[in-house]
């Protein structure tokens, strides 16, 4: 990323008000969770603990933005049979409640009709979009992400986001298939 683009830590730490993620993958493979998610292949048994070195860090920074009164929103788009990534996603999801957010899922199917961005993005306090890249396997692209302003970009993954967010189910109701 350019110098004079901020950082994910930096955009989470900035908001005020909003912090909505869509995710829209059934597969990722980023190296910063290979040994977790290669250990819950092995064992069928994830890291849950808030605590513990994989998690801590995500859990202070969302702690310290619902305690500042951000609303952390995340919706996943998923295919119906899971994959076993989302599986694996779903395992760990307690954390991400416990944290603070708040999370939903969609199944693919439900979302045909709906008018989607190309890439995963966060949007933050509805002025900024930050777009994920990955490669076909899942893994960070290159550029890993692009930041948006243009009040025409943001509006229209906002508008997406709140079309998941109001079909989706929560995560204590949404049961894998």
């Amino acid at each position: 990323m350019p110098q004079n683009v901020p950082s994910f830590d930096e955009l989470m730490e900035a908001a005020r008000e909003s912090a909505v993620h869509l995710e829209m993958r059934d597969q990722y493979a980023v190296g910063d969770e290979a040994e977790d998610y290669d250990a819950w292949m092995r064992t069928g048994r994830r890291d849950t603990d808030p605590s513990s070195e994989y998690w801590a860090p995500w859990v202070d920074m969302i702690s310290r933005a619902v305690d500042r009164g951000v609303v952390v929103r995340r919706a996943r788009i998923v295919s119906e049979p899971v994959t076993d990534y989302i599986r694996y996603e779903h395992a760990g999801t307690v954390v991400n409640v416990q944290a603070g957010e708040q999370v939903r899922w969609l199944p693919r199917r439900s979302a045909a009709d709906l008018l989607l961005p190309g890439a995963d993005l966060w949007i933050f306090d509805g002025s900024q979009v930050l777009f994920n890249h990955f490669t076909g396997s899942g893994d960070w692209g290159d550029p890993a992400m692009e930041l948006r302003t243009e009040a025409t970009v943001v509006k229209q993954c906002s508008d997406a986001f709140e079309a998941v967010w109001e079909r989706a189910v929560p995560h204590d109701d949404y049961e894998i298939h």
